[in-house]
């Protein structure tokens, strides 16, 4: 089985770079004592503690161990133009996928199994491909402290409560705005916007039972109807309200804004400018190469 579509020859990060992101980006660069915070701190943190402690705990993936989700990271590294990271599974109950890039250390991609029990092979690609955007487009530095805090809460006793306060304001916006990037990587790796809106949806209230009997159509309708609570002022202050303190845009905004890349003009001339330059470069005389 293999999903592989065209690959992205040359592919940049800032050819789909969400605006949001580089604005975003441009804030947090001037929050003094960032970058030392990770180098200085977190950095030693992780490699004395979570990093070992994934590992550890934690299913690396080869062409010996789950060899069709290693096809699907394979593929989706072909598409987008970089090189593989290790892909860990790793036993938790709560769907989830996240990326670690320290320095000096290979970096890697860990997805949570009931995340894999409720999606597809194409939506385990676009969650994969969405993580590889992280790396893609060099989110570590800032994007590592936010996994490193999250994950405190969850391993090291009495950490939960000081979590809200020890992320900034201005790295948490940064963090949502670089998931809109990361699910154009996702969308550029499947070319299939339905995909990548479906994990989302499965994301909000899937299961294993549920998530075969999910409606897309219905869940973007629900997109456009978050849309419209934002024509009230009160509708928009309780939406800024409830996204504040999340890691994470709510599902129904991701689903909207790649259902509007998917159908942009600049989502699709990046296709056209890069798979002319595959069957140039890549493709055998006489046409297409079939993957």
């Amino acid at each position: 089985m293999s999903l592989l579509k065209s690959p992205l020859i040359g592919l940049k990060a800032d050819s789909f770079r969400h605006p949001l992101d580089l604005e975003a980006t441009k804030t947090l660069k001037q929050i003094p004592g960032l970058d030392m915070m990770v180098r200085n701190w977190l950095g030693p943190m992780a490699e004395q503690v979570f990093y070992v402690e994934n590992i550890a705990s934690s299913i690396l993936v080869g062409e010996k161990q789950l060899p069709d989700l290693h096809k699907l990271l394979l593929d989706a590294c072909k598409v987008l133009d970089i090189e593989p990271p290790q892909l860990y599974i790793r036993q938790h109950p709560a769907p989830n996928a996240y990326t670690f890039a320290m320095r000096g250390k290979q970096p890697f991609v860990v997805l949570h199994t009931s995340l894999v029990d409720i999606l597809t092979p194409e939506e385990i690609q676009a969650v994969i491909a969405h993580e590889l955007g992280h790396l893609k487009c060099d989110h570590s530095v800032y994007l590592t402290p936010v996994n490193l805090l999250v994950l405190a809460a969850g391993i090291l006793p009495n950490v939960g409560a000081i979590v809200a306060q020890a992320i900034q304001a201005q790295l948490l916006e940064w963090v949502r705005c670089a998931e809109f990037t990361c699910d154009r990587a996702a969308l550029l790796a499947t070319q299939d916007p339905k995909a990548v809106m479906s994990v989302l949806m499965k994301l909000a209230g899937g299961s294993p039972t549920l998530a075969p009997q999910l409606n897309l159509d219905a869940f973007i309708d629900q997109a456009r109807a978050y849309d419209d609570i934002s024509k009230t002022e009160l509708g928009e202050m309780v939406k800024s309200a409830r996204t504040a303190q999340l890691t994470h845009p709510v599902p129904v905004l991701r689903a909207r804004e790649i259902d509007r890349w998917a159908s942009s003009q600049e989502y699709q001339t990046l296709l056209q400018s890069h798979g002319q330059k595959y069957t140039s470069e890549v493709a055998p005389k006489g046409g297409w190469r079939n993957w």
